[in-house]
């Protein structure tokens, strides 16, 4: 084959690579054995715990601390009668391996099509929200706010644009680490990718300092209630155990992001051709800074002005009602929805403009919405096939007769491989560390460092991992996934041989 027939190869997109790793968890739920832990949960109306067994037999027991203590699962009664774990909880020493189905093509076949399918269904809340603020984003951008907005910030900071890679890596890693700021971060994509398709830099520095700063907070986690508090809770231990190792991750991980960043962003604006996505400069320039010629730029008048300001609230509405009001994504499309109306009376468009424009702006994510759907298929596969339980299993017992340094490491990389497979950072909490927290008290190591490593190994698969985050948001600017692997793995090894250090000192200490 000649290299010219060689160069015609391209990366799958988005799409693809999701269905192949589907199809790659659908041929492992027939590999790995099915098994699963009972599992406890609180039933606060008739104050009593529901046990299921592995076959499904469910029986009642008295919710007092006994019956905790009886099962083994080391967490305070307080922790379930006051809501703090919600979820069921996997029952220390209970795991059984169930008989399997027999395998038939016409089985395959209906589980790979019909998990997409119900993959939409799940999500539903999420592409919601993602297709309101698609619409939100195409009204603005027809009345030339975002290009006037972004044509006075890029003068304002003309020789200082690196400081909006730290600002935003930095106040996204706050809401990672305060409350898990993770889903919400797809809606500042079209806001931030033409500010720094403006200041000289490529779509990977902005999907950068979004997924960075998110990967980064939640990974090393001080008060998240989604991560580190449900896990504390469920090993037995207050949140603020840990606290000190959890708190200098946060802030030299932060460093070393913004750090990585800025090198290849100021690399890129000195010589556009060292970008890893150079090739589609002038097709994303196009798409995100239509109308930023500045002999075209629209005044940037009063009414531009406070169209922006009403957006830029919203956000912070969003955050203050995720962290102190308990909303979630109904809530939060419910408060774009309202600020629909509210541009609807002050964006000088006639009521057929605006309902175009919205249509339109909402079309441009319909991808992004499909791809949250498509990943959402791969967890219901495994559910489906009972391999999460197995897998936490045959984890568990390899670590059971390690000690020291050379346990939390390999703790570390455990939750890497459990992160791959089990993308919810709660799910993942009240699942494991029933089985993983009394391991540590075996090995004579504090319960907070398997806290440390579960959240320091789930976050650092997350910067990559397909079912996360990542293809969504890579869907949005079109650029694929190699060329993201490319420019995170470098940062993935220093990240990594980072928290095997930090560890090891949480066991030392």
């Amino acid at each position: 084959m000649s290299s010219k027939q060689k160069s015609k190869f391209s990366f799958p997109t988005a799409y693809t690579v999701i269905l192949i790793v589907m199809l790659l968890v659908l041929a492992l739920t027939y590999i790995i054995p099915s098994g699963k832990y009972s599992k406890l949960l609180y039933n606060a109306e008739t104050n009593t715990f529901v046990i299921e067994s592995p076959n499904g037999k469910t029986t009642e027991k008295e919710a007092i601390q006994q019956t905790l203590d009886d099962l083994g699962v080391k967490t305070n009664l307080s922790k379930f009668t006051d809501g703090s774990i919600s979820k069921p909880v996997a029952i220390p020493g209970t795991y059984e391996q169930l008989t399997k189905e027999k395998p038939t093509v016409f089985k395959a076949v209906t589980t790979f099509l019909n998990a997409p399918i119900q993959g939409l269904y799940d999500s539903i809340d999420i592409i919601a929200f993602v297709l309101v603020i698609g619409g939100i984003v195409g009204v603005i951008n027809k009345t030339g706010s975002f290009t006037a907005g972004i044509s006075a910030l890029s003068r304002n900071l003309k020789g200082k644009e690196a400081w909006l890679i730290v600002i935003i890596t930095v106040l996204i890693g706050i809401g990672g680490t305060s409350f898990g700021l993770a889903e919400e971060t797809i809606a500042f994509h079209p806001i931030v990718v033409p500010i720094f398709l403006a200041a000289g830099y490529d779509a990977l520095v902005a999907i950068a300092a979004i997924y960075l700063g998110s990967c980064m907070g939640t990974m090393a986690s001080t008060v998240n209630p989604f991560s580190t508090v449900i896990a504390s809770n469920t090993a037995g231990i207050d949140f603020t155990s840990g606290m000190a190792i959890r708190l200098f991750m946060l802030v030299a991980g932060l460093i070393v992001c913004v750090i990585y960043t800025v090198r290849y962003a100021e690399k890129v604006k000195k010589d556009p051709t060292q970008s890893l996505i150079h090739s589609q400069k002038k097709e994303l320039e196009e798409h995100f800074l239509k109308g930023h010629n500045e002999a075209e730029v629209p005044e940037f008048t009063w009414g531009r002005k406070l169209m922006l300001i009403i957006f830029a609230v919203s956000f912070g509405v969003m955050v203050y009602g995720v962290k102190e009001l308990g909303w979630w994504f109904e809530e939060m499309t419910a408060l774009f929805l309202f600020v629909t109306f509210i541009l609807a009376l002050i964006s000088g468009l006639n009521e057929k403009e605006f309902v175009s424009e919205f249509v339109d702006g909402a079309s441009e994510l319909l991808g992004v919405a499909l791809m949250i759907g498509l990943a959402r298929g791969v967890t219901i596969i495994m559910d489906g096939g009972m391999i999460s339980d197995t897998i936490l299993n045959n984890l568990s017992n390899l670590v059971s007769n390690m000690s020291g340094v050379m346990f939390s490491t390999v703790m570390f990389f455990v939750y890497i491989v459990l992160g791959f497979f089990i993308s919810s950072s709660s799910g993942l909490a009240v699942l494991s560390m029933p089985i993983m927290a009394p391991l540590a008290d075996v090995v004579g190591v504090n319960r907070d460092v398997i806290v440390s490593a579960y959240q320091f190994g789930q976050g650092l698969i997350g910067f990559i991992t397909p079912t996360g985050l990542i293809l969504a948001s890579l869907a949005m600017v079109n650029v694929t996934y190699d060329k993201w692997l490319k420019f995170v793995t470098p940062l993935i090894v220093i990240i990594a041989i980072l928290s095997i250090v930090v560890l090891g000192v949480g066991v030392i200490i």
